[in-house]
Order: C-alpha cells, then structure tokens, then sequence
C-alpha cells in the first residue's frame, strides 16, 4: 500500500516536532481509546469556491499503484475510474457546538484528492462514498490536528497553497517543497458550455448527471497505515447542484506529479460550486 506519511515542509526543530508529535503510536492508540469512547464532536464549515476537477484513468493502473486498500472496490466503466481534485475555502471550520463563536475559528485552504467507491467491506456502498488518497491544507493547526485527532482525513501541510476567484475563473496552486504535500496547479475559466467530455460519457448521461454524482456525497473512506484498517467518516454538502458553473481548463492549464503518475494528465472535467455549508457527522474504523 501506498504511503501517506506527513512530512513537514518546515525544516529544523518545528517540522521536527510536528512530525514526531503526528507519528507517536502511543498517542493514536491513547487518542483512538478515549475518544472511541466518546460521542463524535460534530465539525462545521461553510465552504466557498468549491472548484471540481476530474478525471478518468486507468483503472488496472491504480490498482498496480496499491492507492485502493484491500476490499475496496471503484466504481468502473470499460477498465476507467474516476479521479476528483476538489479544492475549497472553508469559512471559520470548527465544533458546531461553538455556535456564534465559530466565527473566532481560522478559515484554512482545503483540497481533497479522492477516487469514488462502488463496494467495500464485500457489499455495495450503502450510500455515495468517496476514498480519500490525499488531502492538503495550507494551516499547521489543521494539518496536524487532523492527524492528531482523526483517522479519516490524514492531511498533509503544502509550502504554498493559494486558491481564489478572478473575473475569469478560478486558480489553484499547491506546492509541497520538501514535505509530504503533493503539488497542484489549475487555472480554470468560466464557460456557458455545460457538456460532459467524451472520455466521461460511459459514466454520465448528461452534465447536470455528472454535477450530481460528482457532488453528492454522504460518506469518505482513508486507509490507516499504522492499524491497516479503514477510516470511515459521515459528511454533510447538501450541495445545490442547480448553482454549478461549467469551467473550461486546457489540458496544459492543470499539472502536477501525482497526476502523471496516476495517468490524469488530459483536460478535466471542471465545475464550480459558489457555496455550501458543511458538516463532519461522524467517524469510526471499520
């Protein structure tokens, strides 16, 4: 199986002892007891700017790269499966139970990279899921808190992560330098044209289908390396796939070394959601 191990990008002491602190067996175990034991502490966000890229690879390819965990199961077309960037804005993310005071909370850059899930644990998937491989976020308190605290988004900590609107679109940037992220770059334009590219026609009859199955989501699969089993979290985007907004991204307009590895190095199918609010329900392995 792949690694997901942090890496700091930060040299010397501080990338030192976070990466000792996120690392510490004794510290998950004593997490995982505790909180096991306690009701899950409801997380909430209202994200903006959630831009979708995706695309479809091989998947005899992701498969030999060992990215699926044992007893996971893609959802396929004709020996294709489907790859998502989405990358977003959180506005003030935290405990629901704060209330008002959420407001008090920072509002990180977030960018989940995920497969999506047909079967696991030998039956169909209950509900829509997603199998995250990668999550990055541009703030040290959730990166680590992340991984202190939950199994289910093992994030990494980008160099440089910038993510905003323009007149014309919308342009990401992720860079990992000498940590663990993995680096991203997508200048997306807005477009009228709301067409689904061919190489997704055996998955999607139509754009509003694609937005649709692409965007709701209820639940999201990691794998936990250290206890090698599977991480599965319940979420809440009541997304709105009416407020979609097609984007055009050229096939040199969106790079990164992990997409070449993967095989997703064509023009992706892109869409912009303006806004939703979001909820983390719940966590447990399985």
């Amino acid at each position: 199986m792949f690694s997901n191990e942090f890496v700091s990008p930060s040299p010397g002491f501080t990338g030192a002892a976070a990466e000792r602190l996120i690392g510490c067996p004794r510290l998950l175990r004593a997490r995982r007891a505790v909180l096991g034991r306690l009701p899950f502490m409801t997380l909430a966000s209202d994200v903006v700017d959630i831009v979708y890229c995706t695309w479809t690879v091989d998947l005899a390819r992701i498969e030999a790269s060992r990215l699926v965990p044992p007893g996971v199961e893609l959802v396929q077309r004709d020996g294709k499966t489907l790859f998502t960037i989405l990358t977003y804005a959180h506005r003030h993310f935290g405990p629901a139970l704060a209330g008002p005071l959420r407001r008090l909370f920072p509002s990180p850059l977030q960018s989940n990279w995920r497969f999506y899930v047909e079967r696991f644990g030998g039956t169909r998937a209950p509900e829509p899921t997603v199998l995250f491989v990668k999550n990055v976020v541009d703030q040290a308190i959730y990166a680590i808190g992340s991984r202190v605290f939950s199994d289910a988004l093992p994030s990494h900590l980008a160099q440089r992560f910038e993510h905003r609107a323009h007149a014309g679109g919308y342009s990401t940037l992720i860079t990992g330098g000498r940590g663990s992220a993995p680096g991203f770059q997508c200048d997306a334009q807005r477009t009228t044209a709301r067409v689904v590219l061919p190489d997704l026609a055996a998955f999607f009859g139509s754009w509003d289908d694609a937005v649709a199955q692409l965007s709701l989501q209820d639940a999201a699969l990691s794998h936990v390396e250290d206890c090698a089993r599977l991480a599965h979290a319940r979420i809440d985007l009541p997304i709105d796939p009416h407020s979609a907004v097609p984007l055009h991204v050229p096939p040199a307009a969106a790079s990164g070394a992990f997409l070449d590895g993967i095989g997703a190095t064509g023009a992706p199918f892109c869409f912009v959601i303006p806004g939703a609010p979001f909820r983390v329900i719940s966590e447990r392995l399985i």
